[in-house]
């Protein structure tokens, strides 16, 4: 953003110190020091003028001029040394030189882009994850960042809704376990480590429950099922010290999520005891007037200054009302030091009172804008998020040394679509990522000849291409197709109401099915999509969903077998639009239907089974794993005992594998009622072929604990199923009686 820098007017003045004192002493010193707009600059963040994540309405002049007198306390979608440092720069001719925070959503990757969330989420492997972030991280902090705006650990049961790309699925347990990797491979050894940043847990709450999967839509819910579904990963996150939250565009029961003092005030700040901030999502304080919660900017702004927003993302609103608020007595001036001084708070452990250029580094920059082993991990992590759902006749993995293979989709040679939705563009995206058709030339046998055709256009009624697709299936052994939906057809504001492949791609799949080649499926997507007659209809099928700067490579590895697939679905897929919500924890009613032939006065479709498609956990592999001796520790249980239990678990097959062997537990009775099952432990183990591994769980009276109906959280004395198995429809159980 060249443009700024003839705007500034560079200060050489030097840095303020506060000797040895501790961070809230110095945070208490600088406020004393702070006029009312200066304290309210420090609650706004302004967007870069070159990139916006949202609908943008600055003035560039005029925020400059706002960062000069101390009257902005964070960028976003600024980045890169140079640019961080421009900006700085203009932070430091203010009065009290307070440095600014430069944010960016860095979601799944930053140079190295790593597979959309949801495929991460697929891995079940929160080493790999956690390690994820810690390249982004240290990525992100090189180019000048301090704080990204993720993960977001909303809980999300409606593939409808495009945001589900953003997190890891349908269930609290995994999602909760995988956010806390996330913070833990954002923040590192802690804020300030120049290859770490600032974390932030959104969106606070229940953002993944938008009625009708409608992005920005409502939320209506009960206090129960926010405490018990939805807020777990927050509170998780809370109490392992992510650096930030931010909140989200929904209403929760008729409360803008803004300004809703239950969730903020009441739990986050007074409950959970957090003392970091909170920022807003992208002008969601202005968008309190639309939802007929505020008359006005002014009441906007002090709706959510009580509600327990502490900075303003590009609402314009603070800086324009708040002074006046407390000047007039409508806000307490506490609310605004409170705020402040949180933001203080983590500029300071960033070190930025120390040197504000300190992560704005040229030498850093260069040395993480091509990393091999960073790219050489993203290879691996993608092949591991590959789920494979069918196999029939072992027709995988494919022999590099096959005569002749067709490429056949509108994804085969695509490149910048592999990035997904979320990820940061830069001018070289198109040389560095490696396409599915590179990737699979590149091993195949040199004696080998993959033939391309495109076929049909991603998202329209275009079949002039098919003829051409149909005479290259002819001519190959085997035929790979590639389709799905586009990669800007999942993320934020990408709500689908219908989740199919988009255009003519299934009609192509149909004319290629004619020609009788055997056909390998790969289903490019950020979200669980319907295809029913793919799924029924051909015999080889792997979810490849967007798996980053190392796609292509990623997924030659699973196709050749140099990589056995191990990934497992962590979100139900539904059999049509009509069933959805459907996940796997849901409660029994007073009339479950037994089986999907009889559907007499129960609760079931007339005319569709009730099961998902896939289910939960769900996820085939090349070798074949046999569960046997699952043995309790006890059957009788009282009080604060632990519950031991282990299964072996026996690689039968050909090849060496990872399983993802998953626990699950069902309360029978209770004073409230309980879903069917529950997800309360999983690993991913190794095992060689021919090899036997047993596998070892604790149970406590910890994970028996559910919410009331006046919201105690308690354990009840009863019986339990105990279910182990390879994913949520196939286990084994166990009965057990635990007596407080």
């Amino acid at each position: 953003m060249k443009r700024v820098y003839f705007l500034l007017a560079f200060s050489t003045l030097g840095m303020s110190t506060y000797g040895q004192k501790t961070i809230d002493q110095k945070v208490a010193e600088l406020l004393a020091k702070m006029t009312l707009e200066e304290k309210v600059g420090q609650m706004v963040q302004y967007s870069g003028f070159e990139y916006a994540t949202g609908p943008q309405q600055s003035n560039s002049a005029a925020v400059l001029e706002e960062i000069k007198k101390g009257k902005v306390g964070s960028m976003l979608n600024v980045a890169g040394s140079e640019e961080t440092r421009a900006f700085q720069k203009l932070a430091m001719q203010s009065r009290l030189k307070i440095p600014l925070l430069f944010g960016q959503d860095v979601i799944h990757g930053y140079r190295t882009t790593f597979p959309v969330n949801l495929g991460q989420a697929a891995s079940w492997d929160l080493g790999m994850i956690e390690k994820s972030e810690r390249i982004a991280a240290t990525e992100a902090a090189a180019y000048g960042i301090h704080w990204t705006f993720a993960p977001m650990v909303d809980i999300a049961r409606d593939p409808r809704w495009g945001r589900v790309m953003e997190g890891s699925g349908e269930d609290t347990y995994l999602g909760t376990k995988i956010g806390l990797a996330r913070i833990k491979g954002f923040q590192g050894r802690g804020l300030g480590s120049l290859d770490a940043v600032m974390a932030c847990a959104k969106h606070f709450a229940a953002y993944g429950a938008a009625v009708g999967g409608r992005d920005y839509n409502s939320v209506d819910m009960s206090l129960r099922q926010l405490n018990e579904t939805y807020l777990p990963p927050f509170k998780a996150a809370a109490e392992a010290g992510v650096a930030t939250f931010m909140n989200s565009f929904n209403d929760i029961n008729g409360i803008p999520a803004t300004a809703n003092q239950y969730i903020q005030r009441d739990l986050l700040k007074g409950k959970w005891n957090y003392k970091g901030f909170v920022v807003s999502d992208w002008g969601s304080i202005g968008e309190m007037i639309p939802h007929g919660y505020a008359r006005d900017a002014n009441e906007a702004a002090e709706k959510a200054i009580q509600g327990g927003s502490d900075m303003d993302m590009e609402s314009r609103v603070y800086m324009a009302q708040l002074p006046k608020l407390v000047k007039e007595g409508k806000v307490d001036a506490k609310l605004v030091d409170d705020a402040t001084g949180r933001i203080l708070t983590r500029k300071f452990e960033m070190g930025l009172f120390d040197d504000p250029y300190r992560f704005s580094n040229e030498k850093r920059q260069k040395e993480q804008t091509d990393n091999r082993e960073n790219r050489k991990f993203g290879r691996e992590f993608g092949s591991k998020s590959i789920v494979l759902l069918k196999n029939q006749g072992n027709i995988l993995p494919l022999s590099k040394t096959v005569k002749t293979v067709a490429l056949i989709g509108p994804f085969a040679k695509e490149t910048v679509a592999n990035h997904g939705f979320w990820s940061i563009a830069f001018k070289d995206d198109n040389q560095r990522i490696v396409s599915q058709f590179d990737g699979i030339k590149n091993q195949l046998d040199k004696n080998s000849t993959l033939m391309y055709a495109k076929g049909c256009n991603v998202d329209d009624q275009d079949k002039s291409q098919f003829s051409e697709a149909v005479e290259t299936a002819k001519k190959a052994d085997v035929v790979i197709m590639t389709l799905g939906e586009g990669h800007a057809m999942s993320g934020e504001a990408k709500s689908r109401s219908n989740i199919g492949f988009t255009g003519v791609q299934e009609d192509l799949l149909k004319e290629i099915a004619k020609t009788g080649k055997p056909i390998i499926l790969m289903v490019n997507a950020g979200r669980p999509l319907i295809f029913n007659w793919a799924s029924d209809n051909i015999p080889a099928i792997m979810y490849t969903w967007w798996l980053g700067t190392e796609a292509g490579n990623s997924i030659a590895d699973v196709l050749f077998g140099t990589v056995n697939p191990g990934g497992k679905l962590p979100m139900s897929f539904p059999r049509t639009e009509g069933q959805i919500p459907v996940y796997y924890n849901h409660f029994n009613t007073g009339r479950p239907a037994k089986n999907n032939t009889d559907r007499n006065y129960v609760s079931a479709y007339i005319d569709l089974d009730n099961d998902p498609k896939y289910p939960f956990g769900y996820g085939l592999s090349y070798t074949d794993f046999k569960y046997s001796d699952m043995i309790l520790s006890s059957v009788n249980l009282t009080g604060n005992q632990t519950l031991n239990i282990s299964v072996t678990v026996s690689n039968t097959g050909k090849y060496d594998g990872e399983e993802v062997v998953q626990l699950y537990i069902r309360d029978l009775f209770g004073k409230v009622v309980r879903p069917v099952k529950e997800l309360k432990g999983f690993q991913k183990i190794f095992i060689k072929k021919g090899e036997s591994k047993k596998v070892d769980f604790k149970l406590t009276p910890e994970e028996l604990k559910f919410f009331d109906e006046d919201l105690n959280f308690d354990w009840e004395s009863g019986e339990f199923d105990i279910m182990i198995g390879t994913h949520s429809q196939n286990v084994q159980t166990k009965r057990i009686n635990w007596v407080k």
